[in-house]
């Protein structure tokens, strides 16, 4: 009955034979070339730098078709011919905006490009350090899964013994259960690990776009080193993506001090009148005058400011809120190495030596089989722990040095 419970869960979860193995390096390359998130990223891009070509420019000509002078009343009214003034006219305007909002037009469009950079970025930092993360999830977790499959397998040598000496009548009939009780109890741990490798390798699939990936190799060697870290801080692509929005405020605001100088148009125009009279040809230019700056302009300007003082107040806010997070980071990290050596050093080497004591006290007849049996779990537990607390390890390494250090793949 417990394999056909089980059965359903480990159908869902692809069989490392059956699965296509990625490295640390190729399921970083894969996730770089692949994630959806980083071609959106990248069109992104793409489409500002498109814009920032159309930025600055002279707005398109406008053409201009009427009638002049067309009389609606009096004795020529409603007539082409009785009219002298009436004349049809086609012209042209083109506007000229002024030099200083062209150039700030040409600024922003430059600094739209250096959000959508900062954005594409962040994105793909974010992409490698949860591909990384979700590599070192599945390898840990397959590892726990082994531990405990190597427990099952001397199960079986147990339970022969225990067999053996119902046999001989040297032990209790309820004996006989006590190894099934245990293959239940580690059933059930081994259940909730298969879900984790499940769910590490979903994870995987997901940055990868490998629908069989699988964990192969070694997990990299990666050291952490405060000291390089924080030289680096204001190269990361979190205060990178700040920055650029500083530089679209400060642009934003360029724009809006140049709403001050006035545009100007240039109109012509060619008139067609009666036969018996000449054409005419009118040429104009009109300028903007803004006279009201202190209710239209200037109230922009400062609100475009204020946008832009608060950009640089995030920008500062933000490499403080990201220095803070790498010394917790880094508290966290030796926590865990600490953690690490304490199971590595005693409490798997103590929960082996009293699972050892116990089961030579059974067999000289010391000590019952159910605490034997419990001592042994024990030990399973304990190295699986260990394996945990490797993964924890493992993980803050990755996640300090892909969060703060360099993230280049």
């Amino acid at each position: 009955m417990r394999l056909i419970v089980l059965v359903p869960l480990l159908a869902a979860i692809p069989g490392a034979a059956l699965a296509k193995p990625l490295t640390f390096e190729r399921a970083l390359e894969r996730a770089r070339a692949y994630a959806p998130s980083l071609k959106a990223g990248a069109a992104g891009v793409d489409a500002a730098r498109s814009d920032s070509v159309a930025a600055g420019r002279l707005p398109d000509p406008t053409l201009a078709v009427g009638i002049d002078n067309f009389p609606v009343s009096g004795p020529p009214a409603f007539s082409f011919t009785r009219e002298n003034m009436t004349m049809e006219r086609i012209g042209l305007e083109q506007a000229f905006p002024n030099p200083a909002k062209r150039r700030a037009e040409r600024t922003r469009a430059q600094a739209d490009i250096g959000m959508a950079e900062a954005g594409l970025a962040v994105e793909a930092q974010n992409v490698r350090l949860e591909t990384a993360l979700a590599w070192i999830d599945l390898y840990y977790a397959k590892r726990r899964l082994a531990q405990l499959d190597l427990l099952n397998d001397s199960l079986n040598d147990l339970q022969t013994t225990v067999s053996a000496r119902l046999a001989a009548g040297t032990a209790r009939p309820s004996q006989a259960f006590e190894p099934e009780q245990l293959r239940a109890a580690v059933n059930d741990r081994r259940s909730e690990l298969a879900a984790e490798v499940a769910a590490a390798r979903a994870r995987l699939i997901r940055f990868t776009g490998d629908p069989d990936a699988d964990a192969a190799g070694d997990p990299p060697t990666i050291e952490v080193d405060r000291a390089r870290l924080m030289a680096g801080v204001a190269s990361l692509p979190a205060l990178k993506s700040l920055d650029a929005g500083i530089d679209v405020a400060d642009a934003d605001t360029e724009l809006a001090r140049a709403e001050k100088r006035p545009d100007w148009r240039v109109t012509t125009s060619y008139g067609r009148r009666d036969p018996a009279f000449g054409d005419m040809v009118s040429v104009g230019v009109s300028i903007d005058l803004p006279l009201f700056t202190k209710r239209r302009q200037d109230p922009k300007i400062a609100a475009r400011a204020s946008d832009a003082e608060r950009a640089r107040l995030l920008r500062e806010a933000g490499e403080r809120q990201i220095v803070a997070a790498l010394d917790a980071a880094l508290a966290d990290h030796v926590m865990h190495h600490q953690l690490l050596m304490n199971a590595r050093d005693t409490l798997v080497p103590l929960a082996k030596r009293r699972a050892e004591l116990d089961m030579a006290s059974y067999a000289a007849g010391k000590l019952d089989l159910g605490s034997a049996l419990l001592s042994t779990l024990a030990e399973a537990e304990a190295e699986v722990d260990a394996l945990a607390r490797e993964a924890e390890v493992a993980r803050d390494a990755i996640r300090i040095n892909f969060t703060y250090g360099d993230t280049q793949p």
